[in-house]
């Protein structure tokens, strides 16, 4: 169950409309990972700074059970999103950060439940 997390100083009216909807399916694709499990939020227009700097940027923090737990997953990953994310927001790589963050079945709640008893 992935969680993408997209933050971007960008104002909204420049982030494409259906961002959320294509991140999430190329975060499926990416992460081998069913469209239906994966959580999207994208959040424009916010104060913040990439590598010193407020010019236009975005950080993405990806958190998933069991695919970004190593740096060679990671490296794939990255390459793949940094494709994706500097075309829908025509912005250079060095204006985007992403973290990978894994997590544990017991970190996520669902169905009044934990995911390690789904």
């Amino acid at each position: 169950m992935p969680f993408v997390e997209l933050d971007t100083n960008l104002p909204a009216g420049r982030v494409p409309a259906g961002l959320e909807k294509r991140l999430c399916a190329a975060t499926a694709a990416i992460l081998g990972k069913p469209e239906d499990r994966v959580n999207v939020t994208v959040r424009p227009g916010l104060a913040m700074a990439v590598n010193g700097s407020a010019e236009p940027g975005a950080q993405l923090l990806v958190s998933s059970i069991g695919v970004v737990g190593t740096a060679e997953e990671n490296r794939g990953h990255s390459a793949r999103l940094f494709e994706f994310l500097t075309k829908e927001l025509d912005l250079a790589q060095d204006r985007i950060i992403i973290r990978f963050l894994p997590l544990e079945a017991w970190q996520i709640g669902k169905k009044g439940t934990v995911m390690t008893f789904l």
